[in-house]
C-alpha cells in the first residue's frame, strides 16, 4: 500500500477514481492486526486504490474528515466521499471486506 506523502496528493488522489484511505499510526495495536491481511485486500479489490495515511503526519486532515479512531478507512470515487469505517474499536478482515465490497460494487 502506497504512502500519503502530501496533503496536497490526498486532494489529487481522492479525484481519482475509487481510492480508499486508511488512517493509521505507528503506534497503532489495531493497525499492526490488519497489516498481515491488507495486501491480499488490495489484490481482491484491485479496481479500488489504497493510500495509507499517518493521522499523526496528517492530523488536520483527520480533524476535517472527523477521523478520531484508527485504523479508520475513508472512500472516495471520483472526489466524492462515498463511505467512512470510523470508529474507535478494532475492525476484523469480514468487516473490512464488507465495506470494501460495498465500494466496490457501486
Amino acid at each position: 500500500m502506497k504512502s500519503l506523502q502530501t496533503e496536497a496528493q490526498f486532494y489529487e488522489l481522492l479525484e481519482t477514481g475509487k481510492t480508499v484511505f486508511l488512517f493509521t499510526a505507528e503506534w497503532c495495536s489495531d493497525c499492526r492486526v490488519i497489516e498481515p491481511f491488507l495486501p491480499e485486500l488490495e489484490e481482491t479489490f484491485s479496481d479500488i486504490t489504497f493510500i495509507s495515511v499517518d493521522r499523526d503526519q496528517f492530523i488536520d486532515l483527520c480533524i476535517k474528515y472527523d477521523i478520531f479512531g484508527i485504523p479508520s478507512f475513508l472512500a472516495f470515487d471520483q472526489g466524492e466521499e462515498v463511505a467512512r469505517f470510523v470508529s474507535k474499536d478494532r475492525k476484523t478482515r469480514e468487516e473490512i471486506e464488507a465495506f470494501l465490497s460495498k465500494i466496490s460494487a457501486a
